[in-house]
């Protein structure tokens, strides 16, 4: 089965492409994802609606208008929220540092901002407020300087669209909390300031398949790897 992901994003398709081939592996069907660009590109797309379900399914309508009707096509839109920032990035993660959507100039941003956060916790702190940050006593031993209470998590919503109108939602989602500083080398996007929940490691310092079995988008491939095997079977 060929399905074609509404993105230009090379890291995004290679790491579907992981994971379908994971999927087969343990019993799945044979998956090709296929990217924008192979078609002439991804059409100009406004991720205006303020919602991560909204944008994708933007996203997938915006390819499938360009391709033949049977064709299957796959869009996610995904972030990362930050609990002291309200939620954000969140929807606006792909453009946090502006519109050019430039991966390292946002992770730049999100540390700055962060940083400036804890700066203002403690300077209360300093002047008898009880607002201050929670101690980092509770971290791991040899865990890396952490935000302690930095509570964050990645979102990702997958909208599938096929022939006559078929439109399937799939959502996974990843608790932790941010690093201080980025580290790994592995991964994009804000993976190098995240530890997943239980874990000592980023998402950068991750193998490939270690990142896949637990990440936002690695859970909600994997929710629609399942219906795809139950559509097959039915």
């Amino acid at each position: 089965m060929t399905i074609y992901l509404a993105s230009g994003n090379a890291h995004k398709v290679q790491e579907f492409q992981a994971l379908a081939d994971a999927a087969t592996r343990a019993g799945g069907r044979v998956i090709t994802f296929v990217s924008a660009k192979a078609v002439g590109g991804m059409p100009p797309v406004v991720e205006d609606t303020g919602t991560f379900i909204g944008n994708a399914r933007k996203k997938a309508q915006a390819l499938q208008a360009v391709l033949p009707a049977d064709a299957w096509v796959l869009a996610d839109d995904s972030g990362l929220c930050v609990d002291a920032l309200g939620g954000a990035p969140g929807v606006e993660s792909a453009y946090y540092a502006g519109p050019q959507g430039d991966s390292a100039a946002n992770l730049r941003k999100l540390v700055a901002v962060m940083k400036e956060v804890a700066a203002g916790e403690n300077a209360d702190a300093s002047h008898g407020s009880a607002g201050g940050p929670p101690s980092s006593g509770d971290r791991n031993a040899g865990e890396p300087p952490a935000l302690p209470a930095y509570a964050a998590h990645f979102v990702c919503v997958l909208v599938l669209r096929g022939p006559e109108g078929v439109e399937q939602v799939f959502e996974g989602r990843c608790d932790g909390r941010l690093l201080a500083e980025p580290r790994g080398g592995a991964g994009f996007g804000y993976d190098p300031l995240f530890i997943p929940e239980g874990e000592t490691r980023s998402l950068a310092e991750m193998a490939e398949e270690e990142k896949n079995r637990i990440s936002h988008r690695g859970r909600a491939a994997a929710a629609l790897f399942a219906w795809m095997r139950m559509k097959r079977e039915g």
